[in-house]
C-alpha cells in the first residue's frame, strides 16, 4: 500500500500537510487531525511526483529525536511513521517485541511506541523486558484490543509494567504527536 503526502490546505486552512492511502481514500491532518476526503488530492499529488515533505520541528537531522515504533500491522507503522517524520523524529519499525528487543540493544531511541497486541512475543512481555534492562526507556502503549486481564484493561497493566503514556486505537495523529512531544520533553 503506498502513502502520499499532500501540501493542500485542509477545509478549515488550519493544516497544509496531509497522509493518506489509495485505498482508504482520505488524508488526516497529523498536526490537527482533519480529514478530508483524498481522491480529489491523489491525482494532483501524483501529477506533480509527490509534494515536498516540511518538518515542524525546529531540530536539524543530527539532533532529531528518534523513536521506534513496534505494530504487527504494517499499514499502522508505515501511517505513524509517515507522521512522526514529517514532524521532523527519525523513525525506526519493529514488527514483533522479539525484533524491537534486538533493534533498542543494538541502537537505544530516545521513545518507543509499543502495539500490546503482537503475536510471537507482545507488547507487555517486552515493555517489562525493556525497563528491566533499560530503567529510562519511556514507551507509549497503544493498542486497538479492548480485552481484560482480570479487572484491567490491557493499558492499564502496561501503564502498571512502565508504560509512560497509553492510546486506545483508533486515535488521532495530533494526539499521537502530542503524546510524543510530552514524552521527549519530560
Amino acid at each position: 500500500m503506498k502513502f502520499y503526502l499532500t501540501t493542500r490546505l485542509t477545509p478549515s486552512r488550519r493544516c497544509r500537510h496531509g497522509i493518506g492511502t489509495e485505498d482508504d481514500a482520505l488524508f488526516v491532518c497529523p498536526f490537527t487531525g482533519e480529514m478530508v476526503k483524498f481522491r480529489n488530492l491523489l491525482s494532483k499529488a501524483q501529477r506533480a511526483g509527490g509534494a515536498e515533505v516540511r518538518s515542524h520541528s525546529p531540530k536539524s537531522r543530527d539532533t532529531m529525536p528518534s523513536i521506534l515504533v513496534v505494530d504487527d500491522e504494517e499499514q499502522i507503522r508505515q501511517l505513524i511513521r509517515a507522521t512522526l517524520e514529517q514532524a521532523g523524529y527519525h523513525v525506526t519499525e519493529a514488527h514483533d517485541g522479539k525484533e524491537a528487543l534486538q533493534q533498542y540493544r543494538l541502537d537505544p531511541a530516545d521513545l518507543v511506541i509499543m502495539d500490546i497486541l503482537m503475536p510471537d512475543q507482545d507488547g507487555l512481555e517486552t515493555t517489562t523486558t525493556l525497563r528491566r534492562e533499560f530503567p529510562n526507556v519511556k514507551v507509549i502503549a497503544i493498542t486497538g484490543g479492548s480485552d481484560m486481564i482480570g479487572i484491567l484493561n490491557f493499558l492499564d497493566v502496561a501503564k502498571m509494567l512502565g508504560a509512560h503514556s497509553t492510546l486506545q486505537k483508533p486515535f488521532e495523529m495530533k494526539t499521537l504527536l502530542d503524546t510524543v512531544q510530552a514524552e521527549l520533553e519530560d
